[in-house]
């Protein structure tokens, strides 16, 4: 067992590094699986690949404040790439895998990047396709050599060959790469991650070594996370998030990260791990509950009638068991034989039987989802974060974990809220500056470090609590008067599995409207049951008893919403299914797979006139990018459905929901 690890003077990611090796060298750093096995890298042997790879990135012309972009998917030698960087003096660029060539070549161009670390083939052929915009590009290193032996190999090389180069210059150039090493303070830049850039082009955003280890230190010592916790690293490693878990808190702590073999194998691999501390954005918790209710769909009477049932049950009681709350005796007997019978087999499924602390940020979660996975025992919470936040802002406390609120202050963590509803903090966490745009630095952090976020909203003066309305461009008023917060409603249609993404509209008009994505797994499984036949998803979008289905859907959100008398008029008056999925290689979600609200309204304008015009329908036609990067463009013809609006009120609206 692994005794407390020593917190002295750790002033770099490389240091603590070096103090896991000393301390715990034979224990587990990362693991991978590949071709279905799975293989480890201690302490001990990160720090020998991570040196090596230092010398051997020196030896190459690597320098102090060069920027080094690192393009591909979660792999213990990429993040070992990142600490190896940090070694040399340089800064990691970690892009999003899936960003296509002119994404990429946003970022490179504009960090300046001199040496890419790229996975594969793939993200080779990205680097290459720009190369004549990157100036100063020096050198492109490969992971993975398949489909690579016929290319120029004067500007690429292995990453294997830069290792055995390092490990051969290490008398030579060791010394430097310690001193190089050893030179590295708080102050010093850690990491540079771009934002999503929901509204606009990403800002590179500087985050220091003080910034990630204090930010990592504090959030572990929130949660009592330890070296024997378990993780799967699986989010982008260009995402703030991923690097703060994988990177900062798992080496404060010494706990092991674990890669899956590949996207389609995550589900099984999340089984075989069972980690004990677990991070999913909303959409993958969306993901999953609409597997487990198609998979219920596709089950015999029985075991339909005792998922329900014990379901029931966990809603009323599980979330209060799980927070050491009152209950009665009879309620916990039902609730163990649940346990027993549904809650842990359906925890088992999916991957979550050992979650001590879980996760979910990035944006709104909806309350019912939420509820779903604590009423199971999963101790699920909310943070609130940013990126120039070292992603830490606000987190939820054991036992005071509520939908509706993201938490109280992080530790160091100060909160405020402006006169028009923006919070704002300031944090040791607290970004330096956004590269190369001061402008943007200086209307974002004033002189004293206050952040301003971007979200509105308010805290609770009994509790503490921080309660994130929306994003501050997004709330508005209706014409009418009443408050506009599109994201309450869309999170709140998103519960349902047949419902895959929502976008609202409504501010400055006299009633909302609203775009919906149908999630093809789901509806696709529930027309099988139904002996729909249908050929693509655009027909089945269209369909009308599918139609049917999402209004009944909607209807039922409408009386929810109109409980709440501060955004009852956020009601979906009319509505219409999309005939394509929102994408980020349209250019509709971010990297992240945020909403881009700003370009669906103007890329589909005419659809919005359609819905407030009192048209029944409405042809469109849409340029859409496919998987091999070619553009075309898909016609259709799209139905509008009127909504039913509940009564505005709370007795009104409980009533309607009661029927």
């Amino acid at each position: 067992m692994v005794e407390a690890l020593s917190t002295g003077t750790l002033d770099s990611l490389p240091a603590l590094l070096a103090r896991n090796a000393r301390e715990m060298g034979g224990k587990a750093a990362f693991r991978e699986k590949e071709f279905g096995i799975w293989r480890t890298w201690t302490w001990d042997e990160a720090k020998s690949l991570v040196d090596d790879l230092a010398v051997g990135l020196i030896e190459l012309g690597v320098a102090p404040g060069d920027h080094v972009a690192i393009l591909g998917p979660n792999r213990p030698q990429l993040y070992m790439s990142m600490i190896a960087i940090q070694s040399t003096g340089a800064v990691p660029v970690p892009l999003y895998q899936e960003a296509v060539a002119e994404e990429a070549a946003y970022v490179l161009e504009h960090c300046g990047a001199k040496y890419v670390i790229a996975n594969d083939q793939e993200q080779v052929d990205k680097v290459i396709e720009v190369r004549d915009r990157l100036a100063q590009l020096k050198h492109v290193i490969y992971l993975d050599a398949r489909g690579l032996r016929g290319y120029d190999h004067s500007s690429i090389s292995s990453f294997g060959g830069i290792i055995e180069s390092g490990r051969a210059a290490r008398e030579r150039l060791g010394g430097e790469m310690v001193r190089r090493r050893e030179a590295l303070g708080r102050d010093d830049t850690c990491i540079m991650l771009y934002t999503s850039g929901t509204t606009g082009f990403p800002k590179g955003v500087v985050l220091t070594n003080g910034n990630i280890i204090e930010s990592s230190r504090v959030s572990s010592a929130f949660d009592g996370l330890k070296p024997s916790d378990e993780v799967l690293a699986y989010l982008p490693m260009a995402w703030v998030g991923d690097f703060i878990f994988s990177i900062g808190q798992a080496h404060w702590t010494g706990f092991c990260v674990n890669c899956p073999e590949s996207h389609d194998t995550m589900s099984s691999d999340l089984r075989e791990i069972g980690p004990t501390y677990y991070f999913a954005p909303p959409r993958m918790f969306e993901g999953q509950l609409t597997n487990v209710m198609i998979r219920m769909e596709d089950a015999g009477a029985a075991k339909r009638w005792m998922f329900g049932h014990f379901m029931e049950h966990a809603r009323r009681v599980g979330g209060r068991i799980l927070d050491g709350g009152r209950v009665g005796l009879a309620d916990r007997l039902k609730y163990a034989l649940g346990e027993f019978l549904v809650y842990g087999p359906l925890k088992n499924a999916l991957g979550m039987s050992n979650v001590r602390v879980g996760y979910t940020a990035g944006e709104a979660i909806g309350p019912e989802i939420f509820e779903f996975y604590r009423s199971l025992g999963i101790n699920l919470k909310q943070l609130y974060g940013q990126t120039e936040a070292s992603v830490f802002i606000t987190q939820q406390p054991d036992r005071e974990v509520r939908s509706d609120t993201v938490g109280v202050p992080s530790p160091g963590v100060e909160i405020k809220v402006g006169e028009d509803g923006e919070v704002h903090y300031r944090s040791p966490g607290t970004f330096r500056e956004y590269y190369r745009n001061p402008e943007s630095t200086a209307s974002t952090k004033d002189p004293d470090g206050w952040v301003a976020t971007g979200d509105a909203g308010f805290i609770e003066e009994a509790t503490g609590h921080l309660r994130i309305i929306d994003r501050a461009k997004d709330v508005g008023k209706l014409s009418t008067g009443g408050m506009f917060a599109p994201k309450y409603v869309e999170n709140k249609l998103k519960f349902y599995p047949n419902i895959l993404e929502a976008v609202v509209f409504g501010a400055g008009r006299d009633r909302c409207v609203a775009f919906l994505n149908i999630d093809l797994a789901a509806v696709g499984s529930w027309a099988e049951r139904n002996n729909i036949a249908y050929g693509s998803y655009q027909e089945l979008s269209q369909h009308p008893k599918v139609l049917d289905m999402v209004k009944e859907h909607v209807d039922e959100v409408n009386r929810s919403v109109a409980a709440d008398e501060m955004l009852s008029g956020c009601q979906i008056h009319r509505f219409l299914v999309l005939h394509k999925q929102l994408d980020a290689d349209d250019g509709e979600l971010t990297r992240t797979q945020k909403v881009r609200r700003k370009v669906i309204g103007e890329k589909f304008d005419d659809l919005v006139s359609a819905l407030y015009d009192g048209a029944d329908e409405v042809r469109t036609e849409t340029e859409v990018t496919y998987e091999d990067g070619r553009k075309g463009r898909i016609a259709a013809t799209l139905v509008i459905r009127d909504a039913e609006v509940a009564p505005i009120g709370t007795v009104a609206a409980a009533a309607m929901a009661a029927e």
